[in-house]
């Protein structure tokens, strides 16, 4: 879903504010962004954009972190813990599914963000609480779960430079059945090794 640039407004020059950056970088996507883009579609210069963001990484960076904190991430709660991590990665799937070019950042430690990993901290946490496990236990459990489901979902639903994704076409379904299959049995296999409480 592509939206309009919003036009240039007469008098008083556009606000500039994280919001903005981001949603016009959500917008645009990942893949596709860019300095001059992003400045046309909220109606500013590049050169005023440049004062609020030092340069195209770290504006990859905050839209990246933006899309990850308004993640809707399933509570941990009511479930087992082999339903839940089957919902989660199925969540996070989708996730990197609607935003291409994500995973990179989700991945790579050095481009994280501390409210990123703050959340995650937090969900390790919850997940202990909720399923009566350590932290470091949720936490080896969570971060190999997603970092499987993040390296397949961004090889499934990558585009070639034409445009076409794996998982589009007559095979769609079985690709996501083979997906959600090979997800579950990574799951149930960490549950047969992780030691008792």
């Amino acid at each position: 879903m592509t939206t309009a640039p919003e036009q240039p407004r007469r008098g008083r020059p556009a606000t500039i504010t994280r919001e903005r950056i981001v949603d016009a970088g959500i917008a645009m996507g990942l893949p596709d962004l860019t300095f001059v883009g992003l400045a046309a579609r909220i109606g500013v210069s590049h050169m005023a954009l440049y004062k609020h963001v030092p340069n195209l990484e770290a504006l990859k960076l905050l839209v990246a972190d933006a899309i990850f904190l308004r993640w809707d991430m399933p509570a941990p709660q009511g479930e087992t813990l082999e339903n839940y991590l089957v919902a989660f990665s199925a969540s996070l799937r989708d996730l990197v599914g609607r935003h291409p070019g994500l995973a990179l950042y989700m991945i790579r430690r050095k481009a994280q963000m501390p409210a990123m990993i703050e959340r995650i901290r937090a969900h390790h946490a919850a997940t202990a609480n909720a399923f009566g496990i350590t932290p470091e236990t949720a936490g080896r459990l969570l971060s190999t779960v997603a970092f499987h489901c993040i390296a397949l979902a961004d090889t499934v639903y990558s585009r070639t430079e034409d445009g076409e994704r794996p998982i589009d076409g007559k095979y769609a379904a079985d690709i996501e059945a083979e997906f959600a299959y090979g997800m579950h049995a990574l799951i149930l296999g960490l549950l047969s090794t992780r030691p008792s409480a």
